[in-house]
């Protein structure tokens, strides 16, 4: 289980970086600029899991892998940036495996430090959105977590799906991988459908009509 974990963790890392990188790229930014937004992309919402959690290192400072991963990452996307030329496709979708992956790497490690359902939602939705958070406000665009875009949900769904299978005693692959494949396509036809929560707009002028 420790072990699937750990992949789980790289390949969202790995995902993440990407993500981070051809945000990077977008927004015309240095190689410097590159790898510290693939950096905060892979890491970020983990290191805030770590953080919440009581005597826990944050994962990359005693994982270095985790780093090398995130370098990996970073130069695959600059060499390989022409054949991923439509961005915002290429952005969404390594942004949705990254989500799934952390999400349910953020689940489980919750769960073994013995906190309650509710809590490891929050934890696992924290690990898979909080990085994006983190990546957009760099890139000085509103995180996407807070646009009508859904993006949180599909995240609360997917950690409520893991502990589910987890509790009716479905094999640990299939625990494992149905809610990542859920987050990911929910994800991605969430964007292609234009799926979204109703805004909430106060109307600015209706207060300016009555004073």
């Amino acid at each position: 289980m420790e072990t699937l974990l750990q992949y789980i963790n790289i390949a969202g890392t790995f995902a993440f970086a990407i993500s981070g990188s051809l945000t990077a790229m977008k927004k015309k930014l240095d190689p410097f600029g590159i790898l510290i937004l693939a950096f905060v992309t892979s890491v970020g919402g983990g290191t805030i899991r770590d953080m919440l959690i009581e005597k826990r290192t944050a994962f990359w400072l005693v994982e270095l892998e985790y780093l090398y991963v995130i370098v990996a990452g970073t130069i695959f996307a600059i060499l390989f940036r022409k054949k991923l030329s439509y961005l915002r496709k290429t952005i969404m979708l390594f942004d949705s495996a990254g989500l799934g992956l952390f999400t349910i790497a953020g689940v489980e490690i919750a769960l073994q430090h013995g906190f309650s359902d509710v809590s490891c939602i929050i934890l696992g939705t924290i690990t898979g959105s909080f990085g994006g958070v983190i990546r957009d406000i760099f890139a000085n665009e509103v995180p996407v977590i807070f646009r009508k875009e859904i993006y949180a949900t599909v995240t609360v769904l997917g950690g409520i799906c893991y502990l589910l299978l987890r509790k009716m005693g479905f094999d640990f692959i299939l625990v494992q991988l149905i809610p990542v494949l859920m987050i990911i396509v929910l994800r991605i036809l969430a964007v292609y459908y234009k799926w979204s929560l109703p805004l909430i707009i106060v109307d600015e002028n209706e207060g300016s009509e009555r004073s």
